[in-house]
C-alpha cells in the first residue's frame, strides 16, 4: 500500500517538473527529442524616424479627410421613366450616373454626391446628378448614415450646377475656399461616392486651370471654365468636393476625359466661385440672373494677333455682336477685348465663366483692341431674351414658369399629338441654317403628327408665329391649347425648305 502511495506521489512530481519545463524557455536544456520553436516574424530594426515634412504632409491629409468628408452626402435619385436615347461615344463626359437597376418602364434608380453648403441644409451638385428626377426622387444620406428626402430648389444647364435642400438639425456645413487663388502643381483631394463607394477620399495635383472646348455644354451660352486634377474619380463622384490642403471647398467634381466611362487620369471640376454665385441665385431666386454683353467671340491665335497689329496673342476676338449690350456701348465686330475689370482674358470660355458671375444690370469695364489702339468701353449687362429657360421648380412660382426640370429638358413626349422633340444643339442649328428650334426625335405611326405630314427630323421653328427656342417654350403653347384647337407648325425640314403644318390637339 504505501509503495502505491508512493509511486503515485513519484509520477505526480515528474508530471508537475515535466509540464513546467514544456512551458518555460528551453534554450540550452537537452531533453533527448525535437525541440519545436515559435517563429519569430519581422525584423529586429527599430523604424526610421520620418522626415518631419512627410510626416506634416501625411497628417495634413489625414485633417482634412476628417474635416471635409462629414460635409460631402450620398445622393441617390429615382428618374422619372424615359425613353433611352441613342448618344455618341464622347470622349469628355459628364461623370454618367451610377445606375443600380433599370425598370422596364424605364426608370432608373442612379447615384451621385453633393456638398452641404449651409446650416439651414442646402446641398449643391450638379444638374445632371438630379436632372429628370421623378417626385420625391432625390434621397440623400449623410456621412452618418442620417437619410433624408431632398428638394429641388434650382437647377443651372448652363454651369451643370443644381441645389436642393434637406431638412435636418446638426449638419455638417463644407469650408468655401477661393478658387481664384488656387494654382496648378497644388494638392487637391476628391471626396465623394464612386461606383456606390461612399465616402471615398482620392488625392492628386491640380493639372490645368480654366480648361475649356470640352463641348460638355451643347449651348453656346454654355460656361466650361473647370479646374483639371488627376485625383482619381469615378461615376459617382459627380457633385462630390475637390477640396484643398485647408480642407476648403474649390471645385464640384463634375467630368472626366474617359473612353471607357471610368477614370483615365483626368478629371474635372467647377470652380467653386462661380458654382457660389449660381447657388446663391438659386436659393435666392430660384433661377440664375444671368447678364450678358452680347457677342459672339472666338480664341485669338498667333495669326489673328499679327494681323491686328498685336505683338503676341491675347485676348478675345468679337466675331459679331449679337446683343443690345454691346450695342449700346459702341463695341463692334472685330474688336478684341483685353481685359474685363482689370482681368486679363486668354480664352473666350474665361470671359463666359467671368460674365457668368455677374447679373443684369451689373457694370463691366473692357479694354478692348481696335485699329491697333486701346479704348476703354463701360457695358451695363442686359439679361438673355430666353433667360426663362432656367427656373426654380417651386409650386409657388410667381411666374408660372414651370419646374427646373421641364425648363430644362433636353426631350419630351407629345403622346396626344404623336411625336416627341428633343433639344436642338447650337452645332445642328447651325447645319440646318436655323436660328432657333427643337427636333422632331420621333413620330407615332398614324397619330395626328403623321397624318399632318410632320417628319421625323423636321426642326419645328415656330408655332402660331411664335419662336420656338426650347422643348420647354413648345409645351407651353401646346399646354395653353383646348381639345380640338388647332396648332400652326412653321417646321423646316431635312432639305431645309420650310413648311407649314395644322395639327388638332385631339378630344378625350
Amino acid at each position: 500500500m504505501k509503495r502505491s502511495i508512493l509511486a503515485a506521489f513519484f509520477f505526480i512530481v515528474i508530471g508537475i517538473i515535466f509540464g513546467a519545463v514544456l512551458v518555460s524557455d528551453l534554450d540550452g536544456v537537452n531533453l533527448g527529442f525535437a525541440q519545436q520553436k515559435q517563429v519569430k516574424l519581422g525584423s529586429d530594426k527599430t523604424p526610421a524616424k520620418a522626415d518631419l515634412n512627410l510626416q506634416a504632409a501625411n497628417d495634413a491629409f489625414v485633417k482634412v479627410s476628417k474635416d471635409a468628408t462629414p460635409s460631402v452626402v450620398y445622393i441617390s435619385v429615382t428618374t422619372k421613366a424615359r425613353k433611352p436615347e441613342g448618344k455618341e461615344e464622347e470622349f469628355f463626359k459628364f461623370f454618367p450616373d451610377f445606375r443600380f437597376h433599370q425598370q422596364p418602364d424605364g426608370q432608373t434608380q442612379g447615384a451621385g454626391s453633393g456638398v452641404i453648403v449651409s446650416k439651414e441644409g442646402y446641398v449643391l451638385t450638379n444638374n445632371h446628378v438630379i436632372e429628370n428626377a421623378a417626385d420625391d426622387g432625390i434621397e440623400v444620406v449623410l456621412n452618418d448614415t442620417r437619410r433624408f428626402k431632398a428638394k429641388l430648389i434650382g437647377a443651372d444647364p448652363l454651369t451643370d450646377i443644381a441645389v436642393v435642400k434637406i431638412e435636418g438639425d446638426d449638419l455638417p456645413v463644407a469650408m468655401i475656399g477661393n478658387s481664384d487663388e488656387v494654382q496648378v502643381g497644388q494638392w487637391a483631394l476628391a471626396i465623394g461616392n464612386p461606383l456606390g463607394l461612399n465616402s471615398t477620399v482620392t488625392a492628386g495635383i491640380i493639372s490645368y486651370l480654366g480648361r475649356g472646348n470640352l463641348r460638355l455644354i451643347e449651348d453656346s451660352y454654355g460656361v466650361e471654365n473647370f479646374i483639371q486634377t488627376d485625383a482619381a474619380v469615378n461615376p459617382g463622384n459627380s457633385g462630390g468636393a475637390l477640396v484643398n490642403i485647408y480642407g476648403e471647398v474649390i471645385g464640384i467634381n463634375t467630368a472626366i476625359a474617359t473612353t471607357n466611362q471610368r477614370y483615365q487620369g483626368y478629371s474635372f471640376a467647377i470652380p467653386i466661385n462661380l458654382a457660389k454665385n449660381v447657388a446663391g441665385d438659386l436659393i435666392e431666386h430660384g433661377k440664375v440672373e444671368r447678364g450678358y454683353i452680347g457677342v459672339s467671340i472666338s480664341q485669338v491665335d498667333e495669326t489673328l494677333a499679327k494681323a491686328n497689329g498685336l505683338d503676341k496673342p491675347e485676348g478675345v476676338f468679337v466675331q459679331e455682336v449679337v446683343g443690345d449690350a454691346a450695342k449700346a456701348a459702341g463695341v463692334k465686330a472685330g474688336d478684341i477685348i483685353l481685359s474685363i475689370d482689370g482681368k486679363q482674358m486668354k480664352a473666350p470660355n474665361e470671359l463666359q465663366a467671368y460674365i457668368a458671375s455677374k447679373h443684369p444690370g451689373d457694370k463691366v469695364k473692357l479694354i478692348i483692341w481696335r485699329d491697333e489702339k486701346k479704348l476703354e468701353k463701360v457695358i451695363a449687362l442686359k439679361p438673355r431674351a430666353d433667360q426663362t429657360s432656367v427656373v426654380s421648380n417651386s409650386s409657388d412660382d410667381e411666374n408660372g414658369l414651370g419646374s427646373a426640370e421641364e425648363a430644362s429638358a433636353k426631350s419630351m413626349d407629345f403622346e396626344k399629338l404623336g411625336f416627341s422633340v428633343k433639344r436642338a444643339d447650337s452645332r445642328t442649328l447651325k447645319e440646318r441654317d436655323a436660328s432657333n428650334g427643337v427636333i422632331v426625335s420621333s413620330i407615332k405611326n398614324f397619330g395626328e403628327g403623321a397624318s399632318r405630314g410632320l417628319r421625323e427630323g423636321d426642326i419645328i421653328l415656330e408655332v402660331d408665329k411664335k419662336p420656338i427656342g426650347s422643348v420647354t417654350d413648345l409645351e407651353k403653347v401646346i399646354k395653353s391649347k383646348k381639345a380640338g384647337e388647332a396648332l400652326m407648325l412653321r417646321v423646316k425640314g431635312g432639305d431645309n425648305r420650310a413648311r407649314f403644318v395644322a395639327v388638332m390637339v385631339p378630344k378625350e
